[in-house]
């Protein structure tokens, strides 16, 4: 990439894990210093010990990667596996035990939301004292000062401390400072897990705001959807290492699915273990496509979820429900039966034929439950049940046709077009 802002090269990050030595006295330190060739000798014979309870941790290993000028990368990964300490590379905040790293243009860093707060300092002095300690200078603080008291929305508490603020405040405070300053790379790590969502959506626009200005962004969060909305690319994380680099959409889909078990068919032989109530138990459930249960799914063509269930006892109105998700955890579609029924004790199943050509590929969530209405009982509610594959065979009439490439879309409905038909010339009026 020859228009890279970062360029890392075999980057790594060493920590040292044990106890701390304590500090001694000097009557501790000249006793040791005699003991000394008793220990050295004790350890020569016996080769298997060692004193040092100091480990080796390496947070970051092999790292390499560029990132170019206005691109904004999103870094995922479960917790430890060397995010927030790669920021912190970055931003300088700590040095790497191996690699280069070679960043062009000014690296402005919101790693911990309310860096610099001080509880004593009222709203303004901290706009001006976490400013500068975000290298804004003054002049540029001054500019901005009524944009940052606009978006954090603390205009009537700007001469009151902060430590009276509540977390929300406080909250809006400080990303509001962080967010408008102007660096050629912004790195953000995971600034939505605190926050309403209303401040949470501002957050995402003002990120959003930063990138279309040509600015380069480092982006660390857990939230998916906010990685896919706002990254062209992905970078997955998996103990220190790279796992993955490419597309946000592919990258998170392949990360998502590495932490979940696919289901097709599940059964529960114990009844005190079954999901459910002393009204209804959950017996089993399977994806379900030419009679068989199939963790892969052609799209294309119609397939079933089968519930079996047991009434305990005599119901009425019992409603069965299932939800669809995505990858990314989004809910594609819910549908429930909600016809009047009376059922008596025993074993049932119950089916739901979903068409063909309603999913797009890749990895689907299902959602499971049994409900009662009039009045509404939660009996029994299982995320993610179910779990298949979505596929797309080579059908001449699959949605995309011909063409090969990727296809957009959380489903994919086949819908009907009409042909073409000849408009009827509207007649020329006259001028005159």
């Amino acid at each position: 990439m020859n228009d890279a802002v970062i360029r890392i090269e075999n980057l790594g990050k060493r920590y040292r894990l044990g106890k701390a030595e304590r500090y001694k006295t000097l009557r501790e330190s000249l006793s040791g210093v005699i003991r000394a060739p008793m220990r050295q000798l004790r350890r020569l014979q016996q080769p298997g010990r060692n004193d040092d309870p100091m480990t080796d941790l390496w947070a970051l290993r092999d790292v390499s990667f560029d990132v170019g000028l206005g691109e904004v990368v999103g870094i995922i990964g479960r917790n430890g596996a060397g995010k927030s300490t790669l920021l912190k590379v970055l931003s300088r905040i700590t040095e790497p035990t191996t690699g280069t790293i070679d960043i062009s243009g000014r690296v402005g860093s919101l790693l911990e939301v309310g860096t610099g707060f001080h509880p004593e300092l009222t709203g303004r002095e901290n706009i001006f004292l976490n400013g500068a300690i975000l290298g804004m200078p003054s002049r540029e603080i001054r500019r901005k000062f009524d944009e940052i008291v606009a978006f954090a929305e603390v205009e009537k508490f700007l001469d009151t401390p902060v430590k009276r603020y509540s977390s929300g405040m406080y909250t809006r405070l400080a990303f509001a400072v962080a967010a408008h300053l102007e660096p050629e790379i912004l790195v953000v790590d995971e600034v939505l897990a605190v926050g309403d969502a209303a401040f949470q959506k501002r957050c995402l626009g003002k990120i959003g705001d930063v990138a279309r200005h040509g600015r380069t962004v480092l982006f660390v969060s857990h939230n998916m959807a906010a990685v896919t909305q706002l990254c062209t690319r992905a970078i997955w994380l998996d103990q220190g290492r790279v796992k993955e680099i490419g597309p946000t959409d592919r990258v998170a889909r392949n990360y998502l699915a590495a932490g979940s078990v696919n289901y097709s068919e599940r059964r529960w032989t114990l009844l005190k273990d079954a999901p459910g109530d002393d009204r209804v138990r959950l017996l089993a459930a399977r994806v379900v496509q030419d009679g068989v249960p199939a963790p892969t799914v052609d799209l294309n063509r119609p397939m079933e979820i089968q519930i079996e269930f047991k009434a305990l006892r005599p119901i009425e109105n019992l409603v069965t429900g299932v939800n669809f998700y995505d990858g990314m955890k989004t809910c594609l579609f819910a549908h429930c039966d909600w016809r009047p029924n009376s059922i008596a004790p025993g074993s049932y199943q119950k089916s739901v034929v979903v068409p063909g050509r309603t999913f797009a590929d890749g990895q689907i969530d299902v959602l499971i439950q049994l409900v009662f209405y009039d009045p509404m009982v939660l009996s029994m509610i299982l995320p993610s049940a179910l779990s298949f594959d979505a596929v797309e065979s080579n059908d001449p009439g699959s949605i995309r046709g011909p063409y090969k490439g990727a296809w957009p879309g959380v489903v994919r409905l086949a819908l009907t077009w009409t042909n073409a038909t000849p408009l009827l010339e509207a007649p020329v009026l006259a001028t005159h």
